[in-house]
């Protein structure tokens, strides 16, 4: 009974948990929604009064909007890639690498299975890096995910705004998503800087619309230097052939022998 109540406990936990994960996304969706209203509405419809600037205003915001929001889509609902069944631990040398005690045999059995797997990189102790969770080998930048509850090829990193592991599979969504994002907030910012400092001169008159004028420019801006430096810092992960983690976490020696520069790749054979 009281296995059955713990059961029950960590279910309840694990829901709670997965609902709970949703609230940045919620936050961020939340934030997107009201800026639309604000620019669509409070200041093309309401507060611009040139019909052709107001339909320049309109078209080319909708277009960097879609973008953005696909973008985010794709960030979010584009699942990790996990690493595939041949790195898998068969069913028999699963059995011998849990009946074993002793950590030098289990090492050897995890030896002889990857020296049919591209797998190089190896633990500070120089033993094949093995997820006991997923009952895997990892490939090379391949990580176990806490959140998730998988490995992830190429993990960067599990990010809470998109509540989606950033990895192999979705690394280009993620990267298109802070690039549109920006482009997004500039964009806000740049045609609401004008109609900011008339309503900021009283030369336009105290309305509904100046509040949301003049908090379009300061939240613009403010998630615009946010994501400036989000995005170049991932810029200059991808030019170094870098992760997140790569930087993060300290670098183990290659199966050629060699100790690659943090986080980077082997000089020798190119591999991480």
């Amino acid at each position: 009974m009281h296995s059955g109540c713990r059961m029950a406990l960590s279910r309840g936990l694990r829901c709670c948990q997965r609902v709970f994960s949703w609230v940045p996304v919620v936050i961020i969706s939340s934030v997107v929604l009201w800026s639309y209203y604000a620019y669509v509405w409070e200041l093309c419809l309401v507060t611009v009064e040139n019909a052709l600037e107001k339909a320049v205003y309109l078209l080319v915001f909708h277009i960097v909007f879609l973008l953005f929001i696909w973008t985010y889509w794709k960030a979010i609902f584009t699942p990790p890639k996990e690493p595939t069944k041949k790195f898998l631990l068969p069913y028999a040398e699963k059995e011998r690498y849990d009946s074993e005690e002793r950590p030098e045999v289990q090492r050897q059995i995890l030896a002889e299975f990857a020296k049919k797997l591209p797998v190089y990189t190896r633990t500070g102790s120089g033993a094949i890096r093995f997820c006991d969770r997923c009952q895997v080998v990892k490939p090379d930048r391949c990580h176990h995910c806490s959140v998730c509850g998988m490995c992830v090829l190429k993990m960067d990193h599990h990010c809470p705004w998109v509540n989606n592991c950033i990895g192999f599979s979705n690394y280009k969504f993620f990267l298109l998503f802070l690039a549109y994002a920006m482009l997004y907030c500039a964009y806000i910012a740049a045609t609401v800087f004008q109609y900011f400092l008339l309503y900021w001169t009283a030369e336009l008159p105290n309305n509904r619309a100046k509040f949301h004028v003049l908090f379009l420019l300061f939240v613009s801006l403010m998630f615009f230097i946010s994501l400036m430096f989000l995005f170049g810092y991932h810029c200059w992960l991808v030019g170094l052939n870098r992760t997140t983690l790569g930087v993060r976490h300290r670098t183990v020696p290659c199966m050629c022998g060699t100790v690659p520069p943090q986080g980077g790749h082997c000089r020798l054979w190119g591999h991480t």
